[in-house]
């Protein structure tokens, strides 16, 4: 059953929303051609500042091979390659998310080392123990079962590997939880309908990020999938949560 199965002992993440691969694919192939922009005008811009933070984390020499899950439109993925990766493999499900990525690429010039394919999170197309590093910027909870797809991190970092994860959290500071609360659940919702011209993707974010264990809880996640040195750096007042990890 979809969201429900278990690994290496992990409890399974219980999804109400619905997370079929094949819908949610499709929900963001159909804003890809705005999803850019609205990331960094409703985060203010602070979006790109998140990204560098996770690859500072990977502690990069320039020889590292890194995968980035969940890539979108390969922000993170261009952050890695421009931040001291030797080679970058970007996947993702959504294949119009996947094209805009391949013009950055191109773009940036980065093509000789950062590589986009279609794939799924679940079942990553990569040897065991063949990547340095991987990252996942806020793909994690969209994953139909996040349980398998930290265990597939696990299983194709090689020993002593990074693994940096960018996802939305919920602030700590009562006011500003509570203000934080209502501008994601009514104001975002509404800006992201007015500009993407898609009404689910919008209602769909909040829904996902309320349900999504965060923090402490999400640290345990990491720790049973096999992850040790695990870290959660709240970024942004806890908007965001970093999570930083090591396979032993």
């Amino acid at each position: 059953m979809e969201g429900m199965s278990t690994v290496h002992g992990v409890s399974p993440i219980k999804n109400e929303v619905n997370k079929q691969p094949e819908r949610i694919a499709r929900m963001f192939d159909q804003i890809a051609w705005r999803y850019d922009r609205l990331n960094h005008l409703l985060s203010a811009g602070i979006d790109r500042r998140w990204r560098r933070r996770a690859i500072k984390e990977l502690q990069l020499t320039g020889r590292e091979r890194v995968l980035d899950v969940c890539t979108g439109t390969a922000d993170l993925a261009i952050a890695a390659a421009s931040g001291g990766a030797e080679s970058v493999v970007g996947i993702d499900f959504a294949g119009a998310m996947l094209a805009i990525g391949r013009e950055k690429v191109q773009r940036a010039a980065l093509g000789d080392r950062l590589h986009l394919a279609r794939a799924d999170a679940m079942r990553i197309p990569l040897r065991d123990a063949s990547v340095d590093a991987a990252t996942i910027a806020f793909g994690i909870r969209n994953v139909a079962d996040p349980v398998v797809g930290c265990a597939e991190c696990h299983r194709v970092l090689r020993p002593g590997g990074r693994l940096a994860i960018l996802e939305f959290g919920t602030p700590t500071l009562p006011i500003f939880r509570q203000v934080y609360g209502w501008y994601f659940r009514v104001v975002l919702p509404r800006l992201g309908r007015f500009i993407s011209r898609h009404g689910d993707a919008y209602d769909y974010l909040p829904a996902s990020v309320s349900e999504f264990p965060s923090g402490a809880a999400f640290v345990k996640v990491l720790q049973q999938a096999g992850f040790t040195d695990v870290r959660s750096v709240p970024l942004t007042l806890g908007t965001v949560y970093l999570y930083v990890a090591r396979k032993s």
